[in-house]
């Protein structure tokens, strides 16, 4: 990661005015959110890229040579569906979905004429952004090395804040890898550059990702499977001493019928954190009020709490 110093001589030699002299960008609540769907247009060159032989060199409707070789890497072994090749490129196909903290876009890495598969591309928005909400509750028992580094957080400067966004990243990319480690139904991280993180794209090959628990209207016998695999799900966080942080109907997946947490960055320490029993009750009151208004009576947020701090052995 690069050093206080490092930012800060940028910032001296390139921006000395500029920053404080900057419009306003509209508020980011404004702009349109998309949610899951990539557009004909872009369904189609998707299509294409899948079928059409890629000349050799980078093709000049790639975005990027493959960043395989820079930044972290997922846990090993990688899964056989990841591209490691270095010659690899990138084509953009569209974004997936809009948020105040990251945008998600829809990336294929492919080696011209060979293997490819596709990624969701994770980009935290830097410190001329929103901060990120509730992010002091949420960073509270991490630590950083530098004292400096920490003060600039503390006092939301310009540097603290894009400390602040890599540090989601970071804290994402860390957490997806160690909760796959351990089983937990989540995507696999593929690697993390900076501020984006690149993960296993749950959906279909046609680029349609797969639908939030949000927009599903399960029959009783598929909500009960569903509330199954969620506790189990929870469990495994719980076993490993977290908590989602912010669980709801809106950052878990199901892909034909297999429930994927997305969403991590903000995943509480339970021991750290000393607000930590508060977000696991908070979590477990969230998911199960939405299984309620679907109908199902058998979630019940007191006993999913408890059996989660039993499992953080914190009960």
């Amino acid at each position: 990661m690069p050093s206080l110093d490092d930012y800060e001589h940028y910032y001296d030699d390139h921006f000395p005015d500029e920053r404080r002299k900057r419009p306003r960008r509209r508020a980011f609540d404004d702009e349109p959110v998309r949610r899951g769907r990539l557009t004909e247009e872009e369904k189609d060159r998707l299509a294409a890229l899948r079928e059409e032989p890629e000349p050799l060199g980078l093709p000049e409707d790639a975005d990027r040579w493959s960043t395989w070789d820079t930044g972290e890497r997922g846990p090993e072994p990688h899964p056989d569906w990841v591209v490691t090749a270095l010659a690899a490129v990138d084509h953009e196909l569209g974004v997936l979905k809009t948020g105040k903290e990251a945008d998600v876009h829809l990336l294929r890495r492919s080696l011209p004429g060979g293997e490819s598969c596709l990624l969701a591309a994770k980009r935290y928005r830097d410190g001329d952004h929103r901060l990120f909400h509730r992010d002091a509750g949420y960073l509270e028992g991490r630590r950083m090395r530098r004292s400096r580094e920490m003060r600039a957080i503390e006092h939301r400067t310009a540097f603290g804040r894009g400390m602040i966004a890599q540090q989601w990243a970071v804290a994402e990319f860390r957490m997806l890898g160690a909760l796959w480690r351990a089983g937990a139904p989540v995507p696999y991280p593929v690697q993390r550059v900076g501020g984006e993180v690149l993960q296993e794209f749950i959906g279909e090959a046609d680029g349609t990702a797969a639908p939030r628990l949000a927009a599903l209207r399960p029959d009783r016998a598929e909500l009960a499977q569903l509330w199954e695999q969620l506790v189990d799900a929870l469990a495994v966080l719980a076993g490993q001493g977290y908590a989602h942080g912010d669980l709801s109907a809106y950052n878990v997946l199901v892909h034909r019928d297999r429930l994927v947490l997305i969403d991590l960055p903000q995943a509480v320490d339970l021991a750290a954190n000393p607000q930590g029993l508060d977000y696991l009750a908070r979590d477990a009151d969230n998911i199960t009020a939405w299984f309620h208004r679907a109908g199902f009576a058998g979630a019940d947020a007191t006993e999913l709490a408890a059996l989660l701090a039993e499992e953080a052995n914190l009960g």
